[in-house]
């Protein structure tokens, strides 16, 4: 990619074509719509080579459970979206905000991963961007067969 900058501002933007200059095909970005995507200018998930990294996830609900448990179908999807499945998860990140009972986070963690098992790190963060987030999930997994 080239980036032309002036005075500060961004005024190009280009993607490489050739080959030799290191191309991305279309297919190892997942865009899910959310409308957060093209405001900040990320995908959903990206696969490089066999590996497969999930952005935060967040999801409406009435509480840490119910957002948890829709994040991680979300974020399951962006995998399986790439060429993964639920049984090739290695790792999950959880970001809980003070409010959020992190029992219910990991009880939606267990049903939906629980025969997987995969790597977990649990963190408590100050606030999450959105109102009303409890919950945000990072999921890294491989491709299937990788």
């Amino acid at each position: 990619m080239f980036v032309e900058v002036r005075n500060g501002q961004v005024v190009r933007i280009e993607e490489y074509t050739d080959p030799a200059q290191g191309s991305i095909p279309p297919a190892t970005r997942f865009k899910d719509g959310s409308g957060w995507e093209e405001q900040a200018g990320y995908s959903r998930a990206a696969r490089e080579g066999d590996l497969i990294a999930v952005s935060g996830t967040t999801a409406d609900g009435p509480d840490a459970y119910a957002q948890t448990l829709e994040a991680l179908r979300r974020g399951v999807a962006a995998v399986e979206a790439l060429g993964g499945s639920r049984d090739t998860v290695f790792r999950t990140r959880l970001l809980l905000t003070p409010d959020a009972d992190w029992e219910q986070a990991a009880r939606a963690h267990a049903e939906v991963l629980g025969d997987v098992a995969p790597a977990n790190s649990t963190y408590v963060v100050n606030a999450l961007i959105g109102e009303g987030f409890l919950v945000e999930v990072e999921i890294d997994a491989k491709a299937v067969g990788a």
